[in-house]
């Protein structure tokens, strides 16, 4: 549907959103439905190109992205590595500009960059 839809934004949100409600949760389930909508990743940043202007667009790719790229364990670096290649980092950023004054973009974007640049051990642990 992103794919086929890419400049309805309405029908990008929806499927931002049912990424959200299949990679929910915690444990071996989770974490296989986030490894199956790893492929998704392209569509979502295509999204967040199309739709740079729309805030609700944004942020529910933001929370996507955040569930996607979810997890410690080695599948979750993956992911995380998957996404920052395929420019989401940027991205966010980018809708942070755009988006200034509405509060739950911010919010949502300091999430998908916090949980997309995170780094499995404390950086008070790296520096003993």
């Amino acid at each position: 549907a992103m794919r086929a839809h890419s400049t309805c934004a309405p029908v990008q949100e929806q499927a931002c959103c049912a990424l959200i409600s299949i990679t929910a949760g915690t444990g071996a389930q989770s974490d296989a439905r986030a490894q199956a909508a790893v492929v998704a990743l392209p569509q979502i940043i295509d999204a967040m190109r199309v739709h740079s202007n729309n805030a609700a667009m944004q942020g529910w790719a933001c929370r996507a992205l955040c569930s996607i790229t979810a997890g410690t364990d080695a599948k979750g670096r993956a992911r995380r590595r998957a996404a920052a290649k395929a420019d989401a980092l940027p991205l966010i950023v980018e809708a942070m500009r755009l988006h200034s004054a509405n509060a739950e973009v911010q919010a949502r974007a300091s999430r998908a960059l916090r949980t997309i640049t995170a780094s499995d051990r404390p950086r008070w642990f790296a520096r003993r």
